[in-house]
């Protein structure tokens, strides 16, 4: 699972690839059209990779978090993020039993599953550990 260079841009739906970086900003291309568009240093960007749930022991990667709803998908879609508050709260915690239901909000579940199942439509989700994605990632390069 390659979630390295995928952005969530604040303002902006959806999520999207970085491109490349210039002196004012970089170029990033929307998962959902395809569309490139600039964005200046000053927006407020989030790379997946960096974003972490907030649990009662530790932080979870979000990383993880997507291989264990891939895990219990059968690398399938999930549920949507539009279902009601309850419903979603309960899908979360049987993916993430330990997460912290004072400092993980609805509208932040609501994000990791939409996230999810756009990554997941894309084919950027796997079930495996992610050194075992990068092993066989190598060995097709080869």
């Amino acid at each position: 699972m390659s979630i390295e260079r995928i952005l969530s841009i604040s303002g902006k739906p959806g999520l999207y690839d970085l491109k490349l970086q210039t002196r004012t900003g970089f170029v990033a291309e929307s998962l959902i059209d395809g569309k490139k568009i600039t964005v200046g240093m000053r927006s407020n960007v989030s790379l997946l990779s960096e974003i972490s749930i907030y649990t009662y022991n530790e932080e979870v990667r979000l990383s993880e978090v997507f291989r264990r709803i891939a895990e219990k998908e059968d690398n399938g879609p999930a549920l949507s993020h539009k279902e009601d508050n309850d419903k979603l709260a309960a899908y979360f915690r049987e993916i993430l039993p330990e997460y912290d239901e004072d400092r993980v909000y609805a509208s932040d579940i609501k994000k990791v599953m939409n996230w999810y199942n756009m990554l997941q439509a894309k084919g950027m989700i796997s079930k495996e550990a992610p050194a075992q994605v990068e092993a066989e990632a190598e060995k097709t390069e080869e």
